[in-house]
């Protein structure tokens, strides 16, 4: 009896040890991934915290230091006190004011200690002025000129002038501008094309000949046109800068200075402290309007990202039109045709080590192949005449097709290893019963083989995507600018104009955070910035996502 008892104690450790069951490897693998996903989620939480918050209206303070220097500003950060140690001696605590006073002090930030404070208060006219140029301007409103007319003066009557005289002058500044870049950038276009033909015909039928002078008569048309409507639009937008002009709105600053701002140089003012929710909502939608929607100005710190978010988009779907065929094309091949061997065997161990390439290898190869190779040989056969007459080239240069191609090349190796990790997870069972119905090999992989695989093909796509919208090396040589407000596309044929030089949110993040004069005021747009891209990439990954599932729910569900 002794003895079975001791067999079974035995027997029943030996199968309930932890080791046995593998619990600490679960325990393991589980810590792992609750640490991934915090790391993941903590970075998407510190994103969307810091970027969507940047717009929202903070109060303006009225700080007075104990030396008597007056700051009006917006308290950007608050630092802890440092303990004191024997290497370094503490620190109070101190505060950092968005004081927006560059033209009076040269700083647009002030670090100030908590002890140094003497008084703050929140008055109740403080105005956040942000202008087209010299940045934001923290005041309160004092008198509107028209001319040497005061039209208002006082804090109340100023800003119920201003609430009714702005709106007019920002929609005449609009329609000036708009004249000046469309309207005018449309007659160079005639009159560039008009040259260009001249320089073509010259080219083909020789100086002197009857082509070369019909073109140089059209070319005097196109420029008598033009004189006519550039008088036309030079009245039109003198007519709308007069009504602006001698606008001027004065605001009392913190020091006791005066600043002069003109009307239509104010994009928006707003006044924090007497503002309340509904009212803090109207301008937090106002400036996200306005980040989105229009261009960037005062070096990208400032404005609208809209042509970043355009280059960004249709560079991303043009990398997945053209990445897609050649990815699918190659995976069809290796899995359903080549046949297995040494040379089968190197092609994907260098389609796996592609992967791993620096992405500014791609951007060099595309800069030297696509740029001064291919582009290159497309402007001597077809753009002769630009580079003949002004030594420009068309698509010898960076452009949004290189770019495109650049990136499509940098992600190939990911569609074709998750599209044939999809062909060879579609069962042999489904080929084999579709030859044995007489099918041939192609109708085999277009009507059995390729809808079971596109769910497959659609992942391969989606971290293609992903990966090629958040590249900023290779962009940097192959087409993405600083600065281009003129969107590559009109409404001629083609509609895109590949081969012009765009924006994007990538470069710009890089630009606003490192190249930026005012690093401090380009911290919260470089969070801005990312947590748009991040959201941009999810929404065109949710789209895949949204269309993979269609897939499986029709094909992979149909099974035998």
């Amino acid at each position: 009896m002794s003895s079975d008892r001791h067999r079974h104690r035995r027997l029943r450790s030996s199968h309930t040890a932890l080791a046995a069951h593998g619990e600490p490897w679960v325990w393991l693998t589980a810590g792992c991934l609750a640490v991934a996903i915090a790391m993941i989620g903590g970075l998407l939480a510190l994103i969307t915290a810091r970027g969507a918050a940047t717009f929202w209206p903070v109060p303006l303070e009225l700080v007075t230091a104990a030396d008597g220097r007056r700051f009006l500003a917006e308290v950007a950060e608050r630092e802890p006190a440092r303990p004191e140690t024997t290497e370094s001696p503490g620190q109070s605590e101190r505060l950092l004011l968005r004081t927006a006073a560059f033209a009076e002090t040269g700083n647009h930030f002030e670090w100030i200690a908590l002890s140094d404070v003497g008084r703050v208060s929140r008055p109740e006219w403080a105005t956040v002025v942000e202008r087209l140029e010299g940045g934001r301007l923290h005041g309160t409103p004092s008198r509107m000129l028209h001319g040497e007319q005061v039209v208002a003066e006082g804090p109340a009557a100023v800003w119920a002038a201003f609430e009714r005289e702005h709106p007019a002058a920002r929609r005449r500044w609009r329609q000036a501008m708009r004249l000046d870049r469309v309207d005018r950038g449309r007659l160079q276009q005639k009159l560039r094309a008009a040259r260009l033909a001249v320089v073509a015909a010259r080219l083909e039928s020789g100086p002197g000949s009857a082509a070369e002078s019909a073109a140089a008569t059209r070319e005097q048309q196109v420029q008598a046109e033009a004189d006519g409507a550039t008088r036309s639009l030079d009245a039109r937008t003198a007519a709308l800068r007069a009504e602006n002009d001698g606008w001027i709105v004065e605001f009392e600053t913190a020091a006791g200075g005066t600043t002069a701002v003109p009307l239509d140089g104010i994009v928006r003012a707003w006044q924090p402290n007497r503002l309340g929710w509904l009212g803090k909502l109207g301008v937090y939608g106002s400036r996200w309007g306005e980040f989105l929607a229009d261009d960037p100005r005062e070096a990208n710190s400032a404005g609208g990202v809209f042509p970043a978010i355009w280059g960004t988009v249709v560079m991303t779907l043009i990398m997945a039109l053209l990445v897609a065929p050649f990815g699918v094309l190659a995976a069809l091949y290796l899995r359903e045709y080549a046949s297995s061997g040494p040379i089968t065997a190197a092609i994907r161990v260098a389609i796996n080590n592609l992967a791993g390439v620096p992405s500014i290898v791609y951007g060099a190869f595309g800069l030297g192949f696509f740029c001064y190779g291919l582009g290159a040989g497309i402007d001597e056969l077809f753009f002769k005449s630009s580079l003949v007459a002004d030594s420009q080239p068309v698509f010898g240069t960076g452009g949004l097709l290189w770019a495109s191609l650049t990136l499509a090349l940098l992600t190939l190796p990911v569609v074709i290893v998750a599209t044939e990790e999809a062909l060879s997870a579609v069962p042999n069972s489904m080929r084999e019963g579709s030859y044995a119905c007489g099918a041939g090999k192609w109708q085999t992989i277009r009507r059995i083989v390729l809808p079971r695989a596109l769910p497959g093909i659609m992942t391969g796509l989606i971290l293609a995507m992903a990966r090629g919208a958040g590249e900023v090396a290779p962009l940097m040589l192959v087409g993405v600018k600083k600065l281009a407000l003129d969107l590559p596309v009109d409404g001629t044929f083609p509609f895109i104009h590949a081969e012009r030089e765009f924006m994007h949110l990538a470069y710009l993040i890089y630009d606003v955070g490192f190249q930026s004069p005012n690093s401090q005021a380009a911290q919260p747009m470089v969070f801005t910035i990312t947590f748009l891209l991040v959201a941009i990439i999810a929404a065109l990954n949710l789209a895949a996502i949204w269309l993979r599932a269609r897939l499986r729910r029709r094909y992979v569900a149909q099974t035998f």
